[in-house]
């Protein structure tokens, strides 16, 4: 074998381990790239976004001719406890009483929440929505209430030192999807986590501070301003008591509004810790909007130049003076551009004409 074609093989065997090597390299990278896009499934759409009103935690414990009979008794029970709790919260005293026939014409769903049904009896635990605009013309209630500008919301969820937000589905963003927030003075703009909200929605945009960074977000989703409540998960030791420490902040600036800390027996009850958390948090929201801590940032709003009455007629003033007429009354005391011209010209022009020249005597 001459000298050149040896040459060449170690050429080709070194490019061949090259090529062995980069190639898994390079698709392990792309991988990663179209795993940080793709990724499992993220985000949970808002599920309650109607303004019915709600009662939860309506429980019924009935007795029936077979399971389909107590099932049904006991969804009629829970509608008639759950009309006296909603009347009760709404007036402060006791409700009349409802027909059945009248509380299923206002009833628009039964929430089953936990539920076990025997052969003639049935044990749950359920919510019942009323529509809103049926059962608010029993109740009284006007549909018209002061809301805050619309605030993006940003749940942020810490569990063994890791921030998550939109990254993977948990049970702090699915309390938030699921809750109802009609009855809430707050607008909340809740986005879904798809797509590429997962990479724009993080928790690391909580801690940035640039405005026209938060302007890009804020357009896309249609906000006034950023709410950011934060779930703080302390497991005791594994398969313990659970610590939820929750806190609110609001803006560009991370600004700081409160906080409460829940307590769970084990992992089994985090997710009932969570809604419960939801509507302490929605409730420490309003008082702050009620107070007016819970303002939408001037710096983050763009409002177009306003050009005041004013400042017009000052400006046709100065066109009609260059403008108009020296000849006019009301111009008598102004000079106009010609005689302003004529008094400047003959002192250029003897400025410019040369002296006479002075004859000599001659040598």
């Amino acid at each position: 074998m001459s000298p050149k074609d040896a040459a060449m093989t170690i050429f080709r065997t070194k490019w061949l381990r090259v090529a062995a090597i980069g190639l898994p390299l390079a698709l392990v990278g792309g991988g990663i790239v179209v795993a940080q896009i793709e990724g499992p499934k993220r985000g949970i759409a808002p599920i309650a976004s109607a303004g019915d009103f709600e009662v939860t935690g309506v429980s019924v414990n009935v007795l029936g001719n077979n399971a389909f009979d107590a099932r049904e008794k006991g969804w009629e029970e829970a509608q008639r406890i759950a009309w006296a709790a909603l009347w009760r919260k709404t007036h402060g005293n006791a409700a009349a009483g409802l027909s059945d026939s009248t509380l299923d014409g206002i009833v628009a769903a039964i929430v089953v929440e936990q539920e076990q049904i025997g052969p003639r009896r049935y044990v749950a635990k359920l919510g019942v929505l009323f529509d809103r605009a049926r059962a608010g013309q029993l109740l009284g209630v006007s549909g018209v209430k002061r809301r805050s500008a619309p605030l993006l919301l940003l749940p942020i969820t810490y569990s063994a030192g890791a921030p998550t937000v939109f990254e993977q589905r948990t049970s702090w963003q699915r309390s938030w999807a699921k809750y109802r927030t009609a009855d809430s003075n707050i607008d909340y703009v809740r986005p879904s986590g798809a797509g590429g909200e997962s990479l724009l929605l993080n928790a690391g945009q909580s801690e940035r501070r640039s405005r026209i960074w938060w302007r890009t977000i804020l357009d896309q989703f249609g906000a006034a301003d950023v709410i950011i409540p934060i779930a703080r998960l302390e497991r005791q030791w594994p398969g313990g008591p659970v610590i939820g420490r929750f806190s609110a902040r609001y803006g560009s600036d991370n600004r700081f509004l409160g906080s409460f800390t829940l307590r769970a027996a084990d992992s089994a009850g985090i997710a009932a810790m969570m809604d419960q958390a939801v509507v302490r948090m929605d409730q420490l929201l309003q008082s702050a909007f009620v107070s007016g801590r819970l303002r939408a940032d001037a710096s983050l709003v763009l409002e177009p130049e306003v050009i005041e009455d004013e400042e017009l007629a000052i400006e046709a003033e100065d066109n009609g003076v260059i403008d108009g007429d020296a000849s006019e009354p009301g111009n008598a005391g102004t000079p106009s551009l010609d005689d302003v011209v004529k008094s400047i010209l003959p002192e250029a022009q003897n400025q410019m004409t040369p002296a006479p020249a002075v004859p000599q005597p001659r040598p």
